[in-house]
Formats: structure tokens, sequence, C-alpha cells
């Protein structure tokens, strides 16, 4: 079985906020993988004690356990019970009705001899290979369908000269915009301290007799595609496949320093493929 993993933080003096683990039963019948992107939330209070990473560290250990070893629940059923988990450890001193409480990004695949099953919640994506080679993105595409009005805030950003105040403040903009979205009707949806977001998440299954391979990657490496324009998901796939995933976080490293972006100029990066 092929296993390749790689993450890094946005710069190298930062915590990561991204976890990735990959599990294998004892058995050798199948596994599990997590991928969260920790949500870094805006400027002020966030209504809790506890940092993104202590979050993601938590939300992401519950998903791994969970998904192997209970094989009786559906992979909503398995997030909604590990956010549940993550929200008790925490819940007395910490406001979790706060937009700004820690959150995260999902994407959770399961596989054993049958099917390999997935859930992705908000952008992170997951690739399937199929086995005639036709790769096949798993998006929960809410934040690319935002009101109008997101649009002509990136648009106003991007219409700015780079290291203006003007461009600092219409980024600002952007970001308050988005964030109004999060987890709001009309908007996008993040594993936070609600379960019954579970089943917003889009979730399917494959044969494993389709399929070839699978990957995963957060929006901090998947921005070679829908930031910088490099390639389609099938390009970023067969990246991964020749070259491994640390070469497309050093090719989106490359690009961050040389092109400006709406929003975060840097990222938390991390890509996994395998090959079960």
């Amino acid at each position: 079985m092929r296993i390749e993993l790689a993450t890094e933080p946005s710069v190298p003096d930062h915590l990561n906020e991204d976890f990735l683990s990959v599990t294998l039963p004892a058995s050798g019948q199948g596994g599990s993988l997590v991928l969260l992107d920790g949500v870094t939330p805006p400027r002020g209070p966030s209504g809790c004690e506890h940092s993104v990473p202590w979050f993601t560290a938590r939300l992401g250990g519950a998903l791994a356990e969970l998904s192997v070893s209970r094989g009786d629940l559906t992979l909503r059923e398995i997030l909604g019970l590990s956010i549940l988990r993550t929200s008790e450890v925490h819940r007395t001193g910490c406001d979790l009705s706060h937009p700004r409480t820690p959150q995260a990004t999902v994407v959770l695949a399961r596989w054993d001899d049958a099917a390999l099953e997935y859930l992705v919640l908000s952008d992170s994506v997951l690739l399937l290979e199929e086995s005639d080679g036709t790769v096949v993105p798993v998006l929960d595409d809410r934040l690319d369908r935002l009101p109008p009005h997101i649009d002509a805030l990136r648009a106003a950003v991007r219409a700015l000269p780079d290291g203006s105040p003007e461009r600092a403040a219409a980024a600002r903009a952007y970001v308050d915009g988005v964030e109004a979205l999060r987890n709001a009707p009309g908007g996008f949806f993040t594993a936070a301290a609600d379960p019954s977001v579970a089943e917003l998440a889009v979730t399917g299954s494959l044969p494993r007799a389709r399929l070839r391979a699978f990957a995963a990657v957060t929006d901090g490496a998947g921005r070679w595609v829908d930031v910088f324009s490099r390639g389609t998901w099938t390009d970023l796939f067969h990246l991964l496949r020749a070259r491994g995933p640390q070469s497309l976080i050093d090719e989106v490293r490359a690009l961050e320093a040389t092109t400006p972006v709406a929003g975060k100029q840097h990222d938390d990066a991390t890509a996994a493929l395998l090959e079960p």
C-alpha cells in the first residue's frame, strides 16, 4: 500500500492548524483518512480559551478513532459524534455559540475490501481515481455559490495595487463578508460545536473494484487549482502521483511568493495520496 503525506504551516514560525491522519487497523482490513483544515479566525474575541490547533487535534483524534472502531455508524454519524465529544471537552468556560469558536473543514474517508465511503464538509477536496484512470473531485461547492456581493468584494481587492492601504482595507471587507456567511443560511458550513452540521456534509461511496487511488488536499494546497490556475483537479492528482505531496506544496509556496492573493497570502497546506 502506498501512503504519502505532507503538511506545512503557512509560514515557518506559525503553528499548523491542519490535521492529517491515516489509520490502518491491525487486522489489515481497510482503514481511514482524516484531513482537517482549521479555520483561522479573524482578529478579535473567539469566545473560547483554546486554540485552533487544540480543536483540530481533538476533533481529528475522535474522527480517527471512531472511523475504525465504529463500523456500525455512518460517516455523518461519526462526524456528529466527534463534534459532540469535542464540544463536551471545552463546553465549560467557553462560549461555543460564538461565531468564531474553533472550527474546521473536514475530509473523512473509510475503506474496506468492499467499498470506500467518503464525507466532505467545506472547501477541502477529495480526489478519487477510478480504475479507468478518471479522476473525480468530490467538492462541497457552497463557498463557490455565495451571494453576488462576495464576488464584488473579491474583485475590489484584486483591482487595487498590491501592498496599498486601500487593498488591505478591501481585503478586510472581503474577509468580513465571507465570515458573515459561515454556518449561516445561504452560506457555507464547517465543523464547529453543532453536531447537526454533519447532516449537511457531502457523502457517498465507491466500490473498491472501481477505485485505483485517492487523494485529499486542504484549500491551502488546492489553491494550485482554484487560486493560481495551474491546472485542473486531474492535473493536481497526476502531480501528486508523479512527484508526491511535498512537491505540490513546494509549488504552491513558490506561487504565493510571486502572486498577490485576495485574503491570506499564505495558508497552511496539507496533501495526502493513497493507493490502498
